[in-house]
This record gives C-alpha cells, structure tokens and sequence, in this order.
C-alpha cells in the first residue's frame, strides 16, 4: 500500500515538473498570431494589475514583470 502511495506522488510531481511544448511557427502569418496572442495576455495583466486594489493579497503576483506597476 505504502508502495503505490509512493509511486503515485512520485508520478504527481514528475508529471509537473514536465515542461509543455510549443512547437515554433514556421509562416510569418503563425508568428503575428503568436506575437498578437503575447501582446494581449501581456495587455490582460497589466489590466489586472491597474483593476487590483493595493490591499489585494495578489496585487504583487498579478503586477510582476508589469512595466509601470506601483507597488
């Protein structure tokens, strides 16, 4: 029993620690459309952090890398 428990966390963690692929575009039109994807999820954060109250517990993580944040 102890065994599988073991084995069952150990395949839990492995199974985070494993990095997702994206395959690199190859046309220029895959390449705007990842650049255009980057720009607006860069846009969103820094929304969340603008939108965030000070007192918020996650205005740190949500305003890290955010050019501009006020902390």
């Amino acid at each position: 029993m102890s065994r599988l428990l073991i084995l069952a966390l150990a395949l839990a963690t492995a199974a985070c620690a494993i990095p997702t692929y994206e395959a690199e575009p190859v046309s220029a039109h895959q390449w705007e459309r990842r650049q255009e994807a980057i720009l607006r999820q860069q846009a969103e954060r820094e929304r969340l952090c603008r939108i965030t109250r000070d007192d918020d517990r996650r205005k740190e993580e949500l305003c890290r890398g955010v050019s501009g944040a006020s902390q």
